[in-house]
């Protein structure tokens, strides 16, 4: 199945198996399945946006209001990841308990908590414990993904966890935008003075998160198939309603749920319908299903199972999963720092831009995420489909995004640029593979442990805000917090060496059941 411009917009075509969406209704919020992706994007991109809304006014405002030193301000930056580590790390199993939906909408709308106290922070201690509280809305990118993997199937899965996580993502840009916008609208058109002109500001995000929390719950659906924990009983009532003997018949499903070969009957891509090979079979149309013992244990493998600690330890202490915990702490732990730092840094070396213009500037790098990380799970599946499903070849995108964004953040801290454009250019182009690491990450994690995808999922987030706090630390502690520059191939040596470290590992388990 090619990709269509009709896909955008029409109700799209499911997998008559799991219910799953073989297409991404970008352009559709009324059908169901587009109604869950928009709030997916939508959803992270407020907490995104509300997660980072102290930065932009930062540097300058509330440091000057507050009477902090650049230590005290770099300390905040680390505050605000240690939080989301944690969240993330719960949320994950929160996600395979009681579904994404609810885990979702619930850390939107107690994540708007802290952002509507921000405005009664008074000393560098109260920032701290704002920003601590602040980061769980950070933890809101584990259900994000968790709730698209189970609502597009895996011909589209890596494009939409990309499209969900980028246009998320882009909130690191929106808040440079909007936060300096709504301060500079207040002082300079209401008279407002800065203490008062900064703490007015999160009114905007807070109101924001509360519509789009309510919105989220009231109006989605846990799965495809219904309610949460009803997924286990759809898929035994389904496999118990396959007309005839489950050890003679097969079905042609068009993207089946694993996109293996034994649901089709040659064998080949899925993605290609084919004819019954018996007068037996049924078609995709068709109200029965007949399914064979192979596919029907892809199908309950794959499943999202309730966590245990005897099912989860393998999970959290395998290979593949330290993989994508290494590979992504690189990728958005980078990430997370370098929106933390980037508008001081603009600041510091072109110091004639003042705070508004240096925060517009930075801003770009939050902003590349609205094609960035897509741009990694489009790849991820694009390369999937061409070899056959070949899963080596999604993990080597994931390599290839690390590897040139380790070189060029050593370019960057090396040369530390103090000609505007060349600046921007090598922000953008290091921008392009760092964050296309991003998704090319989530394109291959569904593959990978399909019945602990939020397990997995939350593990691998937590990885990358462990990331975040272990690049901020280094920036931190890089002459006090102030050579930008030494920070950046710092961490650009990180990145080459953990992603050497971790390239032999398989991409999923041998002998994993489900997920190919």
């Amino acid at each position: 199945m090619g990709v269509r411009l009709a896909d955008l917009w029409r109700k799209p075509e499911l997998n008559p198996i799991n219910k799953k969406a073989r297409s991404i209704p970008v352009l559709n919020p009324i059908d169901l399945h587009g109604r869950v992706f928009f709030f997916s994007w939508m959803g992270f991109m407020l907490t995104f946006w509300a997660w980072y809304t102290f930065p932009p006014l930062l540097t300058v405002t509330i440091k000057t209001d507050l009477g902090l030193t650049s230590e005290q301000v770099a300390n905040s930056n680390i505050v605000s990841l240690v939080a989301t580590l944690f969240v993330r790390f719960i949320a994950g199993p929160l996600c395979d308990l009681y579904g994404p939906r609810k885990v979702f909408g619930g850390l939107i709308l107690l994540g708007a908590i802290p952002i509507g106290l921000a405005p009664l922070v008074k000393s560098a201690n109260g920032l701290y414990v704002i920003r601590l509280f602040i980061g769980i809305l950070g933890g809101a990118f584990v259900p994000c993904q968790v709730w698209c993997t189970g609502w597009f199937d895996k011909n589209v899965v890596g494009t939409a966890n990309a499209l969900a996580g980028g246009w998320g993502n882009a909130g690191g840009g929106i808040t440079y935008f909007i936060m300096p916008a709504v301060y500079d609208s207040l002082v300079h058109h209401f008279g407002h003075s800065a203490s008062e002109a900064w703490r007015i500001t999160f009114v905007v995000p807070l109101i924001c998160l509360i519509f789009c929390g309510v919105s989220l719950l009231a109006l989605c659906e846990d799965t495809p198939t219904g309610n949460w924990h009803d997924r286990h009983q759809y898929i035994e009532d389904l496999i118990a309603g396959s007309s005839g003997s489950c050890a003679d018949k097969i079905v042609t499903v068009p993207g089946s749920i694993g996109d293996r070969g034994t649901i089709t009957p040659t064998g080949a891509d899925s993605d290609v319908e084919k004819k019954p090979r018996t007068s037996d079979a049924v078609t995709p149309a068709a109200s029965t299903l007949t399914l064979d013992e192979a596919t029907a244990a892809a199908v309950r493998s794959e499943v999202v199972a309730a966590p245990t600690l005897q099912a989860a330890l393998p999970v959290i202490f395998s290979l593949n999963s330290l993989f994508h915990v290494a590979t992504y702490a690189c990728s958005f732990g980078g990430e997370l720092a370098i929106n933390s730092i980037l508008g001081a840094y603009y600041l510091k070396n072109f110091p004639h831009l003042g705070q508004t213009r240096a925060s517009n500037f930075a801003a770009i790098f939050g902003f590349l995420n609205f094609v960035t990380r897509p741009l990694g799970g489009v790849v991820g599946d694009l390369v999937y489909r061409l070899t056959g499903g070949n899963l080596w070849w999604k993990k080597g995108w994931i390599h290839v995004c690390g590897f040139l964004t380790g070189a060029l953040l050593v370019v960057i801290g090396v040369t530390d640029p103090h000609n505007l454009g060349v600046m921007l250019a090598l922000v953008t182009v290091m921008a392009i593979f760092h964050e296309a690491g991003n998704g090319a990450n989530f394109a291959l994690i569904p593959h990978v442990h399909p019945h602990a995808n939020g397990l997995l999922s939350g593990i691998t987030g937590a990885g990358g805000n462990l990331g975040g706090v272990i690049f901020a630390i280094i920036f931190r502690f890089m002459d006090g917090g102030k050579n930008y520059a030494k920070g950046f191939w710092v961490s650009g040596i990180l990145h080459l060496a953990l992603n050497l470290l971790v390239c032999w590992i398989p991409p999923i388990p041998r002998g994993q059941i489900g997920g190919r």
